[in-house]
């Protein structure tokens, strides 16, 4: 039941990124819809931006938790570190509500509809609150309660959304998806509360346990935060640069298509890698070289198995689901489908090395890997526009995904070389 409603809230938060956008593509005008991309991209910058405190409050309290049961004494486990991630986030939230609402009154972002794309953008930055609820419960014991909880939030915010389409004003539905993530995110903290058996005072001990978290683990959260940055940064800046250097409405569009396929792509080998990660990280541990390097290859077959699978889906699919999503205003063609197809093999590879390093805590590593990636990344536009202008041509969007595309592949083979001294070096 447990691997059911994962797969249940893993099919249910693919279908909500390309809803958003099925939704809003026929309901604002073209002007309006370029700016609500931008905000997607705040969106997203803010969503990944927690800087893997999740995990590590994960690993901690999953720790303490097993330790308990096991009768195997204190740990440096403190109640009042929930508290304190849990104001670094709200802050993270507010943080980013106040960088839209600046980016808007700069004219970054150019809309006439503020206060909607405001709520929405606070909406969709409480999913930070729901990945903490949902990795402490899973901590605690409590994934099955959480998964049917979150899945039947995620049915309701579909409502509220595809209720636009039915006739409902859009200031409503966006009104109803911050209620309800509210009360999703307001329900995870009271299961929590109960069963980790915390008191009220240790939500608000703020002082005492900042204190102990920069004593005892703010390493692992300085090393995890700078990789979670450059990730972040290396997914989202083609939204902005793009933005930023050309009025190219399809090229945008075609970015957010390219970035929807990666997010669902990358989501689904997560989901798969998972399940792998026990045996992988134990025998890593435990030095079992032949287990380790059997185990990993096995899950890279599995992730680039879920990328073929995919790419083929896009072959039969692509084009017609592109053009339905944005309501045919622009065409997706073969060669670009081709190369996001290439694209999606390479990051198989990445999701394979990131998931399994990161489970190794190789944080340094992982940083060292992803910064080539991050500067790829940042380049491809700046040197889309200057090929298009060297060969005028050739369409943007052909040479924009050619370059992106080398950038994942290169990105991909510097996380095989690393897979491979990852063996050698459990000898």
């Amino acid at each position: 039941m447990l691997t059911l409603a994962k797969l249940g809230g893993v099919a249910l938060s693919m279908l909500w990124g390309f809803a958003v956008t099925y939704v809003f593509v026929r309901v604002l005008p073209e002007a309006e819809f370029r700016a609500f991309l931008l905000l997607i991209a705040f969106n997203n910058f803010t969503i990944s931006a927690e800087f893997g405190i999740t995990n590590v409050i994960y690993t901690r309290l999953r720790r303490h938790w097993l330790g308990r049961a096991d009768g195997a004494g204190e740990s440096d486990f403190r109640p009042e570190e929930i508290g304190v991630l849990f104001l670094f986030l709200a802050s993270l939230i507010v943080a980013g509500g106040a960088a839209v609402a600046c980016a808007m009154l700069l004219g970054w972002i150019r809309t006439g509809m503020p206060a909607i794309f405001l709520i929405f953008f606070f909406a969709s930055a409480l999913n930070i609150m729901l990945l903490l609820a949902k990795r402490a419960l899973a901590a605690v014991d409590r994934n099955l309660v959480w998964e049917l909880t979150d899945i039947a939030r995620r049915v309701a915010g579909l409502a509220a959304l595809f209720a636009v389409l039915a006739g409902a004003g859009l200031f409503t539905s966006v009104v109803a998806m911050l209620l309800i993530n509210l009360a999703g995110a307001a329900l995870g903290m009271a299961l929590l509360h109960r069963r980790a058996g915390m008191r009220v005072g240790h939500w608000l001990a703020w002082r005492r346990g900042g204190g102990h978290v920069r004593r005892t683990y703010l390493r692992d959260i300085g090393a995890s935060a700078a990789l979670t940055l450059s990730e972040v940064a290396a997914y989202n800046s083609p939204y902005f640069l793009i933005a930023a250097l050309t009025h190219d409405s399809r090229l945008l569009i075609l970015f957010d298509f390219t970035f929807k396929i990666i997010r669902a792509v990358g989501t689904t080998i997560r989901a798969t890698i998972e399940g792998a990660l026990p045996r992988l990280t134990h025998s890593w541990f435990v030095h079992d070289v032949e287990s380790f390097g059997r185990s990993l290859r096995r899950a890279a077959a599995v992730g680039m198995g879920v990328a073929a699978c995919a790419g083929v889906l896009l072959l039969v699919a692509g084009q017609a689901v592109f053009a339905h999503l944005y309501a045919g205003k622009v065409s997706l063609e073969w060669s670009e489908l081709l190369l996001l197809c290439a694209l999606l093999l390479a990051l198989a590879v990445m999701c394979v090395s990131v998931y399994v390093q990161g489970a190794l805590g190789r944080f340094g590593p992982l940083l060292r890997q992803s910064l080539p990636f991050l500067a790829g990344s940042i380049l491809t536009t700046p040197l889309t526009m200057a090929m298009q202008a060297g060969h005028p041509g050739t369409g943007t969007g052909m040479i924009f995904m050619t370059i992106y595309a080398l950038c994942f592949i290169g990105a991909a083979i510097l996380h095989v070389i690393a897979m491979r001294r990852l063996i050698r070096g459990t000898r």
